[in-house]
């Protein structure tokens, strides 16, 4: 059984995922099904026999990842570095399950660990370009963000702004208050764009980043992939990565200043509103020492 994360999450398992290949999917019946331990906060995935995996969304508000992915990823992959996952088909509620599912290719890889990389400075530009090569393609019908939902990446800060507080007076006295602030103020200040909308992934984290063979693979989990902000995919530089490799992706990036300090302050709103939320679902690390906000805050300092 997966162990469910929120309350309003389905309980999904193996043999769901048997009884619903063999009611929709007979050609695929009868294979080994394995939960991947890796699997995501939206979507449990399992990798059935050798070539493929199925994604079955935990909640209602997660629904409808795979019908976007049918429409997009097939327009996207040819113009991409990397490898993007590759839609089969398109479950429907079924077998006690009430939300649709998708099959995709199986993509071999393991997650991005940076500390078991030979080269983090090539890893760095690689998935820099992976970036840029996103940003080119064309964005005529690409789905946009809700403008209702301040979590969505790629939009505006300000309506972050009363959460990100509330969030941070709970923590004050875990943090250097007056620098944080000082680092989120100067993102406000920032978020001004006003350029045409790029492809923007929107969650290029470890888990959703493969690597095979010492080199960058794939990237997958784009429930999260609209026309937005670029800034939306420029977090990764404090999510993945630190010291020399930073600036290997922000220079590959060729990111301006404005977009830079924008972009942090997404990263670091995601991560201290994140700290009191967790805290009373499951155990998170001590939040002095959350090494997202340690390197956003030294990278402000060296800013400023």
């Amino acid at each position: 059984m997966v162990a469910k994360l929120h309350d309003d999450e389905v309980e999904i398992d193996e043999p769901l995922v048997e009884r619903l290949l063999a009611e929709q999917f007979p050609q695929w019946a009868g294979a080994p099904v394995e939960v991947v331990t890796s699997s995501g906060t939206d979507h449990v995935a399992f990798r059935v026999g050798t070539d493929l995996v199925a994604r079955l969304p935990r909640t209602e508000r997660m629904q409808g990842q795979a019908e976007k992915d049918v429409s997009w990823l097939p327009r996207l992959a040819p113009h991409l570095p990397l490898a993007v996952p590759e839609p089969l088909a398109i479950g429907v509620p079924g077998a006690g399950y009430p939300f649709t599912w998708g099959v995709y290719r199986w993509l071999e890889g393991e997650p991005l660990d940076l500390d078991r990389l030979a080269d983090p400075i090539t890893t760095a530009q690689d998935l820099a370009a992976f970036i840029r090569a996103l940003q080119r393609i064309d964005t005529t019908g690409a789905p946009v963000p809700p403008s209702d939902d301040p979590f969505s990446r790629g939009t505006p800060l300000k309506p972050r702004d009363a959460m990100f507080r509330e969030a941070l007076d709970q923590l004050r006295d875990e943090f250097d208050t007056e620098l944080v602030l000082a680092a989120w103020d100067a993102s406000l200040a920032a978020d001004t764009y006003a350029g045409p909308p790029v492809w923007v992934h929107g969650d290029l984290m470890e888990g959703n980043i493969l690597v095979a063979n010492g080199k960058l693979s794939a990237v997958i989990d784009w429930g999260t992939a609209r026309a937005a902000d670029p800034a939306a995919d420029v977090m990764p530089a404090w999510w993945l990565f630190e010291g020399d490799s930073r600036r290997a992706f922000r220079e590959a990036l060729e990111v301006d200043q404005t977009t830079w300090t924008r972009a942090r302050g997404w990263a670091l709103s995601l991560s201290m509103i994140a700290i009191p939320y967790y805290r009373t679902r499951r155990p998170d690390p001590t939040p002095g020492e959350h090494p997202y906000i340690n390197g956003l805050l030294n990278d402000f300092k060296a800013d400023n």
